[in-house]
């Protein structure tokens, strides 16, 4: 019987730089690290880190709404401009920004190339 999420997670080619962009850039909070993963707490969900063992990210087909296969990891904010900022400062690469009725969303890439989104609902 299915209880939860156990995690979600992205594969990265620098645990490294990848630890440090999630938690210094992300505000995640490390609770494990190896060569091969690490498990980050983004308010009480577990986000993973898989090493590719320097193997490139698969490129998705994306747009500025976002991905167009798989999932997207959508992180809520209280100031997407700020964090625009400090993302772009830090090597994420945004896709788009849109103001919506429901929300201000902005589409970014990590150092990677996983697409992600900030929202901030309305």
């Amino acid at each position: 019987m299915i209880t939860g999420v156990q995690d979600i997670y992205l594969n990265v080619t620098d645990m490294e730089k990848s630890v440090a962009f999630y938690t210094a850039v992300l505000g995640m909070t490390l609770k494990h690290k190896d060569k091969w993963w690490s498990a980050l707490d983004c308010g009480g969900v577990s986000v993973g880190l898989h090493w590719t063992e320097g193997s490139a990210v698969p490129k998705i087909p994306q747009d500025s709404h976002g991905a167009h296969a798989g999932a997207t990891l959508t992180l809520r904010s209280n100031d997407i401009a700020g964090d625009r900022k400090t993302l772009e400062k830090h090597g994420a690469k945004v896709l788009g920004e849109a103001n919506q009725p429901w929300g201000h969303m902005l589409v970014f890439t990590d150092l990677d190339g996983n697409i992600l989104k900030l929202m901030s609902p309305k």
